[in-house]
This record gives C-alpha cells, structure tokens and sequence, in this order.
C-alpha cells in the first residue's frame, strides 16, 4: 500500500481540526524543508510532550542488515557535535522531564515530556541529533553488545518470544514484517558504523519525519520554534519511495509446532492474513476490530464464554486485531487448554466456536455494549498526553491522516453485526492462516 499524503503542503497553520464532539483540538502544517507538524492542545496541566517520528521502522531496512533500525535508535543517545553522549537525557532528567524512544516495524520515534515552557530546549536537542549524531567504533561495539544482551534477555530467553518470531516468519513470507524487529541474531552480530550510518542518512531528515507535540501549548509558538529549530535542517532529496516486497497470495493454510522445555504453558495461536486500516477507507478494519473484541476481547467475550465457561476446555482465549500498520496485518486467536485438555482438543473446539459464532451472528446487546465501553475509553484517552500523541503518531507514520485519526470512533460507532460477519467470513479463511503450537519438549503432537 502506497503511503497516503497525510498533510497538504500549506506553509501557514491550519485550522485546528474538530471534526465532531469530543475530538481533540489538532493543528497542522508542513515546514518548507518539508517536515511535517501535529499540534494538540491540552490545557489542562503545564506539561508537554515532544514527539519526532521517522517514517522508517524495521521493515524499512536492507536485506541482510535486520536490527538497524533500533540499533540506531539506540546510537541516538550517543553524540554529536555540541552534545556529549547521555547529555540530552540527562538534561531532559536535569528539567524534571523524562525521555525515550522505541522502534517498530512502520516507524522510529523518539519523545520527551517536560514542563511546557521547556519545549524550545526539547526542540534545539532533538534537531541537533536529527543530522549531527557523531559516533566512534567504541559507540558501535558497545551498543551492539546492548542489543545483542536485549535479545537475549527478551527473546532467547523467551519461548514465547521465539515462538512468536516463527509465527511471523511462517505469516510473511516475503514482506519484512517476516523479520524481528530486533533482528534475527546472526545479522545483529554484523551490524557496522557502515550500516548505522547508511540507514541514519537516508532516513533521519526532516521530510521523512513527523513531529507530534500535545499538551499546554499554542499552535503558533510551536510553529515559530519549530522554523527555528527544525525548518533549518535541509531537506534529503534523496529521499527514496516508500516501496516494500509485498506478500504473494496465499493459498494454502501453514502449521509449525515449537517446542521447548522451558515452556510452562502450552497454547494454540493462529494467526490469519488481514488488510490493515487504509486512509478514508477504514470500515473493514472496523469491522476486524469490533469482531476482536466480541470474539476475544474480555471475560465476557464468545470464546471465553464458550471455552472457558461453558465447555471448560480453556483456561484463556484471546482474539487481537493489530489495525494501525502500512501494510496488510493480522488478525490472530489464542486459545490456552484447561489440564488434561490437548492442544488438538483446544484448537479443534476454538474452530467450532468460531464457525458457531458466524453462523449464530452478532447480538446486537453485545455489540451496543462494546461501542458504549469504546465511547467511554475515548474520553479517558483524553487524559493522557502520551497516549493521544503516540495515537497520531502511529497513525500517521502507517499512512493514515489526522481525519482518519479523528474519524475512526464515529467509524466504530457504525460498524453492524452484518459487517462483522461479513468481515469475519472474509478474513478468517484456512487459506490465509498460520496455526502454531507452542509445547514441550515432552508433549507429544496428538
């Protein structure tokens, strides 16, 4: 999927968006070097929270080269010219503030939160690190030695972990959602100054990036620190399309046992082939998503009820729909046996129970329930600057805009129990899914 334009190229501040009755108060507008700038406002607490997005995540890297996008993440923290390494967190820590950054297939995003009239200095560090990062061979050993320890403690020491990684291995076969954003360890261990620096030059310029900033601020006043501090950088017109290795069809259903004697709890996960949620087009996810949450959202949710209630086969079942992504995703089912219960017991009564599910339809006081507990969780939502921030920010990054943004609770709120069905007849097809068990060593297939 091509990336939609998220953002007009006007050079003066928008009108803030209010599209309908408890969405956010956002402005927008580009920068002439072309970066992009999301303003929401919220008065409410002297606080703010600066934000700058890459529009380049794990499945935008070279082939060989996996684990670069967050091992330059990691670099970030190093120096540049004018900061010694550790000096911006330390200054942002110094402000009463604090600071991260994470990586993930679609994006790189790197954020402070600090008191309000401290965004100026936010904006001077971070446009500073955007093109002037310096490193040394001491800062590459060193960091790849961290990762590496992050793999280890988070993933090999993780059946779960290692499982998952197989499960999207067998999903993608050809798109780079196939590989661990991470990094699969062997190429970890060969990641260079060459390939930090390659990666770092082509994607860390100001019109591949997003800067989201929420909180006790003025639109205006945001725009004029960020000409000052960012509109300074110049633009990479080298900038390459945004093109991936798609997914051929799949037409056949693929299975993989994994099995380690670590494992404690054995399950069942299948995972099926999904679009994902598509600029002014986001009713079929929609509709994924409101199956998600009746078929495994809660306790109270179809299979839980079925599996775990009434036939007592599962101690936990679980449906996830992953909507925010550039390209197609996934929606999976997870289905824990009770003891005594196989693995081939458990997954053949989750199939029954979803067959019976679609040929039942959707209740119509279920499916009020969930838009009321989404209608309430919007409000709260907005409580919480971090959260709204990296709401856009996700979104915009995957090829989504500020409208799609703003009109996804209205979306919800129309979705019915026939597009649900529709949806779920369309997705979840044998053809299109990965069934893994995840067991022990021990445990015999049967």
């Amino acid at each position: 999927m091509v990336r939609a334009l998220a953002f007009c190229a006007a050079l003066t501040i928008a009108a803030p968006v209010l599209a309908g009755t408890g969405h956010e108060a956002v402005t927008t507008f580009t920068l002439d070097n072309g970066m992009d700038v999301v303003v929401i406002e919220d008065h409410r607490a002297p606080v703010v929270q600066h934000m700058v997005w890459y529009r380049a995540g794990s499945a935008d890297e070279p082939v060989g080269s996996s684990g670069v996008a967050h091992f330059l993440e990691h670099l970030l923290f190093k120096g540049t010219d004018s900061m010694a390494p550790g000096e911006l967190s330390a200054t942002v820590a110094a402000n009463g503030g604090n600071d991260n950054a994470f990586t993930s297939y679609d994006y790189t995003a790197y954020f402070q939160r600090v008191a309000a009239d401290r965004l100026g200095l936010m904006m001077k560090m971070e446009a500073d690190r955007m093109r002037n990062l310096r490193l040394s061979q001491e800062d590459i050993a060193t960091e790849r030695d961290v990762i590496l320890e992050e793999r280890n403690q988070r993933t090999e020491n993780n059946p779960r972990a290692l499982f998952g990684e197989q499960m999207s291995a067998a999903q993608y076969l050809n798109h780079r959602y196939g590989v661990p954003v991470i990094g699969w360890k062997h190429e970890m261990e060969e990641l260079d100054m060459e390939d930090a620096l390659s990666f770092y030059q082509t994607y860390y310029a100001p019109n591949n990036a997003i800067l989201v900033v929420t909180g006790d601020v003025d639109p205006a006043e945001v725009k004029a620190l960020a000409e000052t501090y960012y509109g300074v950088i110049p633009a990479n017109p080298d900038l390459p399309e945004r093109v991936r290795s798609q997914e051929p069809p799949q037409t056949a259903a693929r299975r993989l046992t994994f099995k380690d004697a670590r494992v404690s709890q054995p399950y069942v996960h299948r995972s099926y082939l999904a679009p994902e949620r598509d600029a002014g087009a986001q009713e079929k996810a929609a509709a994924l998503y409101l199956l998600a949450e009746l078929l495994g959202g809660s306790t109270t949710s179809y299979l839980n009820e079925k599996l775990q209630l009434d036939q007592q086969l599962a101690v936990y079942a679980g449906a996830f729909y992953r909507g925010v992504s550039l390209d197609d995703t996934t929606f999976d089912l997870i289905v824990v046996p009770a003891q005594g219960v196989s693995l081939q017991q458990a997954e053949e009564a989750m199939d029954q129970a979803v067959a019976d599910f679609i040929a039942e339809g959707v209740k119509q006081e279920d499916l009020d329930r969930i838009k009321l507990q989404l209608r309430a969780a919007q409000i709260y939502a907005r409580d919480n600057v971090d959260g709204i921030g990296n709401r856009y920010g996700r979104a915009l990054t995957s090829g989504l805009t500020v409208e799609d943004v703003q009109a996804w609770p209205d979306i919800l709120q129309a979705v019915t129990g026939d597009d649900i069905i529709a949806a779920a007849r369309e997705v979840l097809r044998p053809e299109s899914s990965v069934t893994g068990w995840l067991m022990r060593d021990d445990e015999v297939t049967q």
